[in-house]
């Protein structure tokens, strides 16, 4: 989960810290304790702690996030199946509107201001409305996350060894620009994402984490750019369509439907090469209607960078697609994806 700087998630975790017992019943302690073994291969928690109140103690492993959103809360979601312990989210600053939604979902939290959902057999607290006196000086922007870092996260995590290959050959498989292709690299190391092992090359770790990210920033900082519009057509076109005729692949709910047979897609969700939209719209009557069941986006990966299943995009963006949508279904869908075809590509080797 380890996902800010060390020294910011220390200052983060204190403050709040200080906040949550400065207004919690008498005798309420949060201490530390040692985070030894993982409690699961590829998660990796950033603290584990334990609250004792009124006599009862109860240990949470907690995620500190200095600027948390709710695409990071659907992540925790799934994160909290796959833990022993009960996740604590210690944030700078949890508006009244995610307060909600946290408290509604049973993710406990406490933030620097004040505001907190503790829900356990010895303590109930919900506290939201505080204002941040101060806030945390935000780091700058991760480059491996900006769109072009996304390309060439996306492409790691699809085609495992090119990371190791060298910035020539990955500039080629990626599309991203030589240069930018250094950046990203010096940037995955110091996030600990990849790992120097110096004459033999470059490994990449904390996959699972490093997926999650990618999910995360997928939907704002590329996603939207790739939009070429929204469309309608004959009921079920989609269904009878030869895809790679058009350089083209479903994703989101459509790909899922085939694969789980677990929801009927009400958005078809279309990645093309550019040059071939004009014929794909033209060949499949599709009219433009910004209310349309159909968006299609660009495709951002050259095919040899991300292998796909003939009429669908590799199962990673699907996944992201549905996260994306914030649906219900869609999620416990994606859940299926990621147990399904995910999950192999991304343990640790």
């Amino acid at each position: 989960m380890q996902l800010t700087k060390p020294n910011i998630q220390k200052e983060l975790y204190q403050q709040a810290k200080e906040a949550f017992l400065k207004n919690a019943p008498a005798q309420t302690e949060m201490e530390t304790l040692a985070l030894q073994p993982a409690p699961l291969a590829g998660i990796r928690p950033d603290r584990l702690i334990r609250l004792i109140a009124q006599g009862k103690r109860l240990e949470y492993y907690v995620e500190e996030k200095a600027h948390f959103t709710d695409a990071n809360r659907l992540v925790l979601l799934m994160y909290r199946e796959k833990l022993d312990k009960p996740i604590l989210l210690v944030a700078n600053y949890i508006n009244p509107l995610l307060a909600e939604r946290l408290k509604q979902d049973n993710l406990e939290f406490i933030d620097t201001a004040g505001n907190a959902f503790i829900n356990n057999p010895a303590m109930y607290v919900f506290v939201k409305g505080n204002k941040p006196l101060h806030m945390l000086k935000r780091q700058p922007l991760d480059r491996a996350f900006n769109p072009a870092g996304l390309r060439n996260v996306f492409a790691f995590l699809c085609n495992p060894g090119l990371e190791n290959k060298n910035y020539r050959e990955i500039a080629a498989a990626t599309g991203v620009a030589l240069g930018t292709v250094n950046i990203i690299m010096k940037d995955l190391v110091e996030l600990d994402f990849l790992l120097d092992m110096g004459k033999r090359g470059y490994k990449l770790v904390q996959k699972e984490n490093l997926l999650n990210r990618w999910v995360t920033a997928y939907p704002n900082r590329l996603r939207r750019k790739l939009v070429l519009g929204c469309y309608r057509g004959e009921p079920d076109w989609w269904q009878r369509t030869d895809w790679p005729r058009w350089d083209a692949q479903l994703g989101g709910e459509a790909a899922a439907a085939r694969w789980t047979d677990y929801l009927k897609p009400e958005l078809i969700t279309i990645y093309v090469a550019p040059d071939r939209l004009n014929d794909l719209l033209l060949r499949n009557r599709l009219r433009k209607d910004p209310q349309g069941d159909v968006e299609i986006l660009e495709r951002f990966w050259k095919p040899a960078a991300a292998a796909t299943q003939d009429d669908f995009v590799h199962p990673i963006l699907v996944y992201a697609d549905l996260l994306a949508t914030g649906n219900e279904r869609n999620i416990e869908t994606a859940k299926m994806i990621y147990e399904q075809h995910i999950l192999r590509l991304i343990r640790e080797n």
